[in-house]
């Protein structure tokens, strides 16, 4: 789901989000990594990003796909545009 149908209100089929759930969990075991290293993953770059540039921390999605040639790990970080302001 994109971000303008969440900004509509627009809402996935309960089946289309228990396939993307199924998949989610399925690609985490074949990659051997738990829910929670990704989820402290994704801790590490916003705080690493949010150094130099300024993002919404709630906005970051960190996927993990898995291929039979490859696993990829994908973070999608909308940027603000502008430049944190230096402390």
């Amino acid at each position: 789901m994109g971000w303008l149908d969440r900004l509509l209100g627009r809402r996935q089929k309960s089946s289309t989000v228990a396939k993307d759930r199924l998949q989610m969990v399925l690609t985490h075991d074949r990659a051997d990594i738990s829910p929670g290293l990704i989820a402290e993953i994704k801790d590490d770059i916003i705080a690493v990003i949010a150094r130099r540039l300024a993002v919404d921390p709630d906005s970051v999605v960190v996927t993990l796909t898995t291929t039979a040639r490859e696993s990829r790990l994908v973070a999608e970080i909308p940027l603000h545009n502008r430049r944190r302001q230096a402390p």
